[in-house]
C-alpha cells in the first residue's frame, strides 16, 4: 500500500509542476522523448518513471530531481529524519530511492538508493544540474562517465561528479546494491 501511495504522490507532483509551467502532456512527452501514453500513465500513477525519465522531466520543468522528494508531513525535529518519515520513490528499472535528508531546502540532499540485481538507470546518459557524489554502502555499482569504459565500484568506494556530467549506472550483480547519493 505504501508503494502505491508514493507512486501516486510522485504522479501528482509531476502533473502539478507540468501544469504550473504551462506545458501540455504532449509537449512534455515530446521534450523528454517519451510517448504521450507513457507520460499519461506516469501522471496517473499507473507506470513508474526510470531515473533517466525523472531526470529528463526535472530538467525540462526547471527543477532539481530533489524536487520530487518533498516530504509530505512536518516533523517535530526538522533537522532529523527517521526511517518511517522518509519519502520513497519506486522508480522503473529496479531502483528505489529513499530521501535520507530531513529537507531538500538546504545546501545538499541525501538519497539512499537501492538497486535490485540487474537494475539500471537506463541506456541513456543522465545529466543533472546538481553536483553529486555517491558512496557505495553495499554491493557493486558500475558507472559509465561521458561514454568512457565502465568503472565498477565496491562497498566503501565513492565518486563525485560536476553539474551536467553525462553518466549512467547499473547493478550488474545478482545481489542488492545500496548507495548513498549526495546532491547540492
Amino acid at each position: 500500500m505504501k508503494m502505491q501511495e508514493e507512486v501516486e504522490g510522485l504522479a501528482i507532483l509531476i502533473r502539478d509542476l507540468r501544469k504550473f509551467r504551462g506545458l501540455t502532456l504532449a509537449e512534455l512527452a515530446e521534450r523528454i522523448d517519451r510517448s504521450l501514453g507513457f507520460l499519461s500513465q506516469v501522471e496517473r500513477g499507473v507506470s513508474r518513471p526510470t531515473v533517466a525519465d525523472l531526470t529528463a522531466i526535472s530538467e525540462t520543468l526547471g527543477v532539481s530531481t530533489a524536487y520530487f522528494y518533498n516530504l509530505k508531513k512536518p516533523r517535530d525535529l526538522h533537522w532529523v529524519t527517521r526511517p518511517q518519515e522518509r519519502r520513497t520513490l519506486y522508480l522503473g528499472g529496479g531502483i528505489t530511492d529513499v530521501l535520507a535528508s530531513p529537507s531538500i531546502s538546504g545546501g545538499f540532499s541525501m538519497l539512499d538508493s537501492r538497486l535490485e540485481p540487474g537494475a539500471s538507470s537506463g541506456e541513456a546518459y543522465l545529466s543533472d544540474r546538481s553536483e553529486q557524489g555517491c558512496f557505495v554502502l553495499e554491493g557493486e555499482l558500475t558507472v559509465w562517465l561521458d561514454e568512457a569504459d565502465a568503472v565498477t565500484l565496491h562497498a566503501d568506494d565513492s565518486f563525485q561528479l560536476q553539474p551536467h556530467a553525462k553518466f549512467r549506472y547499473a547493478n550488474l550483480t545478482d545481489r542488492l546494491t545500496r548507495v548513498l547519493w549526495v546532491f547540492n
